[in-house]
């Protein structure tokens, strides 16, 4: 099959999609198909079909009357600067995917719903269209609407009317949609009215061999000698909790110090973070090391892996952690208790509280045999279940379930 995975968002970059998608392209490519990368690129001002070192501009393919436009904070259509900025860009990515070319691919498989509904409006109808949801944009949108001090109530109103229905429209749009749990999945059903057969349930699963072979490819990190070492991986965003982090480890410093924490990752947050970092005093207790291509190695050097997010799906940096065989805490939302057995894999603790995230990190530097019991579990767990061969096969099957059912039509 010659088959394309797209996404709205930018790729390169840091987090569960682009390696999701990476390992997905090379299991493919290994069973024999052909697959190609579309996304946007560096601050959406592009689309490209990476492998093919193909790309095209908004330069080149709007008019500068549409690309002032686009450069507006507000339009006379959309007062909302959110929408107009999702709406203006949707615009050029579903453009910029038609001049690129869909009709060569058999499975166009999209990775989020700003990519489903695109997709959607130019694809083929020979070509089928799968997509996969890695978490809930309407719910991450709504966040940003409530939290944020410039909008109004009715400005917040029509923002959430307005992914609330881009929400069912991305879950619906493609033959068939795969969500990695069941968390997600009562989502769109419960709360989006998604009907329950358009959905299917898998994991990702992860190439646990080709991560745990990168663990030797030492660099110039070193743990230190005297302190044990926490660690978080993952994007710099509000939604991630890394403030919470700073905040638990602010109070933990108060009784004790034989700790450093390494924060792995960029985004939005960094230069804000570190403002945090040096007015609680932890300057010369948490180094951001910032985008690095040696998690494996760093994991391993690591005690204890931390991941305060506020919303989460079923996230990379846990599985990764698991399957180096590491102590995690994580945060009790979204798909993640599916993944962790309180206790036995791993420890849940609750959503933004930084004192008991402040406990439970004192407890397992306390505790070195429950630390180490608790790392023992994560990784006999995590390499049963994590079967990248397993999950491909599932995603296969939907691929060839929806060419099936295109045939018949």
């Amino acid at each position: 099959m010659k088959i394309l995975l797209a996404t709205f968002w930018v790729t390169p970059h840091v987090g569960g999609v682009w390696n999701y998608m990476q390992q997905l392209k090379d299991k493919l490519e290994a069973l024999g198909h052909e697959v190609d990368f579309l996304s946007y690129g560096e601050n959406h001002e592009y689309v490209h079909i990476i492998n093919e070192n193909r790309r095209i501009d908004m330069n080149d393919l709007l008019s500068e009357e549409i690309l002032q436009y686009m450069k507006q904070h507000n339009s006379p259509t959309h007062p909302d600067p959110i929408i107009h900025y999702y709406e203006t860009r949707c615009d050029f990515f579903q453009l910029a995917a038609d001049y690129l070319g869909l009709d060569k691919y058999d499975v166009i498989h999209t990775q989020d719903i700003f990519s489903t509904v695109c997709i959607n409006r130019v694809r083929s109808k020979k070509t089928v269209h799968v997509a996969t949801l890695h978490g809930c944009v309407a719910h991450e949108l709504r966040s940003a609407y409530y939290s944020s001090k410039t909008n109004k109530q009715d400005i917040a109103n029509l923002g959430r009317e307005h992914f609330d229905r881009l929400e069912y429209d991305g879950a619906t749009s493609a033959d068939h949609t795969i969500v990695a749990n069941e968390w997600m999945r009562d989502i769109l059903t419960d709360e989006f009215h998604v009907p329950k057969e358009q959905l299917s349930v898998f994991h990702y699963g992860y190439d646990t061999e080709a991560f745990l072979k990168r663990v030797d490819e030492k660099t110039e990190i070193e743990r230190p000698a005297d302190k044990k070492v926490l660690i978080y991986t993952g994007r710099l965003s509000e939604f991630k909790g890394v403030h919470h982090l700073l905040g638990a480890l602010s109070q933990l410093k108060k009784r004790r110090t034989d700790w450093v924490c390494w924060i792995v990752g960029d985004g939005p947050m960094e230069i804000e973070l570190k403002n945090i970092r040096k007015a609680l005093g932890l300057e010369d207790d948490v180094v951001f090391l910032g985008r690095r291509n040696d998690i494996p190695y760093l994991l391993s050097i690591s005690d204890i892996f931390v991941l305060p997010t506020l919303m989460e799906n079923q996230p990379l940096s846990v599985i990764e952690a698991q399957i180096s065989g590491m102590a995690v805490i994580a945060s009790d939302v979204g798909g993640i208790p599916e993944i962790i057995e309180h206790g036995i894999t791993g420890v849940l603790s609750p959503v933004g509280d930084e004192q008991m995230l402040s406990i439970h990190i004192e407890y397992l530097l306390e505790h070195e045999s429950y630390r180490k019991n608790l790392g023992v579990n994560a990784k006999t767990w995590g390499m049963n279940h994590w079967s990248a061969d397993i999950a491909v096969q599932k995603v296969l099957g939907v691929y060839q379930h929806s060419l099936d059912k295109s045939r018949q039509k």
